[in-house]
């Protein structure tokens, strides 16, 4: 019998990013499973207090009564539209507004010193506002997502089009090409890798915004449950508006980063 053929470097390059890969997933499951085992155990032995922690048991034999009588699928549905219009809003303003600084130097000069305040400044201070100038409805709880997110967005796309390689637009300059040409053949395409990037961090700021926004008027959502369970001391209810929330934020994280590694594989 024929000896088995070695792998090539580049095979066993795979091979070990498979492995890791691996490795890297045991590791996540066997944390994820030892943190419930050690919630259920600890509340159970009462090292940790049980009304104030409730347990992993007590947290899904309540969400599958709210899921089986269908209360909590609207509260669900509302939080996931709202985070998700939020998100949407503040990125691809973020982005647009980035444009517009990429396409005035004195523009991008005038509003600096602004968007470094604002940046600084907490977003979620301003619910008050927002809600007394917008009303105490979904366009303030989606207002909250997103302007949480846009001014980050806005900084670190137009950073991502500053940074762009100028030689590519000394290539269409020889060419004739106008400044949105330019903008549109090199510089936005260069750029895409890093708007896809924001997205990851707009999951998170987006659901920040939208929860606290719920905190302050929603009548529905998951937000407006954490602050009904803690009035009236449903801890249970608490922890499983939290454990949704997590659950959803790490499926919108997972969905940007399928889409990251794509645009990462299509525009390499």
């Amino acid at each position: 019998m024929a000896k088995k053929m070695k792998n090539t470097p580049h095979e066993q390059y795979i091979n070990a990013q498979r492995k890791e890969k691996r490795i890297v997933l045991s590791w996540q499951l066997i944390i994820f499973v030892s943190f419930f085992v050690l919630w259920e155990v600890s509340s159970r032995m009462h090292i940790i207090d049980p009304l104030l922690f409730s347990s992993p048991s007590k947290v899904v034999a309540l969400l599958q009564t709210k899921f089986m009588d269908g209360s909590m699928i609207s509260h669900v549905q509302i939080t996931m539209f709202e985070t998700i219009l939020g998100f949407l809003i503040g990125t691809i303003g973020g982005i647009c507004i980035a444009s517009l600084l990429w396409a005035s130097d004195r523009f991008s000069r005038i509003a600096d010193p602004y968007l470094v305040i604002l940046n600084a400044m907490p977003k979620v201070a301003l619910g008050p506002i927002i809600i007394v100038a917008l009303g105490p409805g979904m366009v303030s709880i989606v207002s909250m997502g997103a302007i949480v997110s846009i001014i980050i967005t806005t900084l670190v796309v137009y950073a991502g089009f500053k940074d762009v390689d100028p030689n590519y637009e000394k290539v269409l300059i020889s060419f004739g090409a106008t400044r949105w040409q330019r903008f549109k053949e090199a510089v936005f395409p260069a750029t895409l890798p890093t708007m896809v990037s924001t997205l990851k961090v707009n999951v998170g700021l987006a659901w920040v915004g939208v929860i606290v926004g719920e905190f302050l008027v929603s009548k529905k959502g998951l937000g407006y449950l954490i602050i009904y369970g803690f009035q009236v001391f449903d801890f249970t209810l608490v922890m499983s508006s939290l454990l949704l929330i997590a659950i959803a934020a790490a499926i919108m994280y997972k969905i940007v980063e399928k889409i990251e590694g794509w645009l990462m594989k299509h525009t390499s």
